[in-house]
């Protein structure tokens, strides 16, 4: 069901909107969907800190339009372009001229001549560019024990830099015992970063063992 609100440009609107995201990532909760799109296609500029909520949620959806949309800068309105015109035809270059003067128009084509003719009709279609997929994942980073340092350990994680990989937000959640978790978002160009690698390549070795004990993969959905 979808989730409207009106007047984003007035200070009521976007107090609703702020109370609406507390303690959540996006319009539907944990995901990025349609709707954060929507919303944010109807806020004006990013909302003050007197809105914590709605800016922080602003920025987040500002990182994914940017990996989504690489070129288009934060704030900017995306609207639909205009189907381009259809190009016209390619001027035959000269040897496919002369293969057509010495066609027999009156006579049966061969099968030579329509394998010819279905070669120089591949040749003009380009190839389709084959469209990397990209994920959106939400991570479990747990520490050692409730004297781990979580500032430093939610820095050690975001110094992790690796082509398609782009953190998002996050936020620390009680397990007990005084012991908290960092949970935290990150899109990922699914051609170029695998989370396993990620995980047991980077996450859990030195140095960044000294504050993560383990991670855990708690969503992973397509975009």
């Amino acid at each position: 069901m979808a989730v409207t609100f009106s007047n984003l440009h007035t200070d009521s609107g976007l107090k609703s909107l702020d109370d609406f995201l507390s303690g959540k990532t996006y319009i539907s909760g944990d995901q990025f969907t349609k709707d954060d799109i929507k919303v944010f296609a109807s806020v004006l500029e990013k909302p003050n800190d007197t809105s914590a909520n709605a800016a922080n949620w602003y920025n987040v959806v500002s990182s994914q339009l940017a990996l989504s949309f690489p070129g288009n800068a934060q704030g900017v309105r995306f609207t639909v372009k205009a189907a381009p015109a259809e190009a016209a035809p390619a001027k035959p270059d000269a040897s496919t001229a002369e293969d057509d003067d010495d066609l027999d128009l009156f006579g049966d084509e061969t099968e030579e001549e329509k394998k010819a003719a279905e070669e120089r009709e591949a040749a003009k279609k380009p190839a389709k560019k084959k469209e990397s997929g990209k994920s959106s994942v939400l991570l479990d980073v747990k520490p050692w024990d409730d004297e781990t340092d979580m500032k430093k350990l939610e820095e050690t994680v975001r110094s992790i830099e690796l082509p398609g990989l782009l953190w998002g937000a996050s936020k620390l959640v009680a397990v007990g015992y005084g012991i908290k978790k960092l949970q935290i978002m990150m899109t990922i160009v699914d051609d170029l970063v695998s989370v396993d690698t990620l995980i047991e390549e980077r996450l859990t070795v030195e140095p960044a063992n000294e504050y993560i004990q383990s991670c855990d993969i708690v969503a992973f959905n397509k975009i």
